[in-house]
């Protein structure tokens, strides 16, 4: 995971799941993935408030597809 960020130039820590623990924990994922894909989740995103209360969920089915800014946007402008 380490050359990976260093390669790629990520300044955040990421998450090693190789398990898929966090991704079963989360529900996310992606049941149909076999072989190569297998144990990928399906893309969500979560909103966090500061107190650490999940929010908001968004999910797409697949792995591919990812949500846009805008949908991320307009997501985080409804919480409360």
């Amino acid at each position: 995971m380490k050359k990976f960020a260093e390669k790629s130039k990520i300044s955040f820590p990421l998450l090693s799941d190789p398990e898929s623990n966090t991704i079963e924990a989360y529900h996310i994922l992606n049941a149909a993935a076999k072989g190569k894909a297998e144990g990928v989740p399906d893309p969500a995103t979560f909103i966090i408030d500061r107190q650490g209360v999940i929010r908001a969920k968004l999910f797409l089915e697949g792995y591919v597809n990812r949500h846009t800014t805008d949908a991320l946007v307009e997501a985080a402008k409804a919480v409360p």
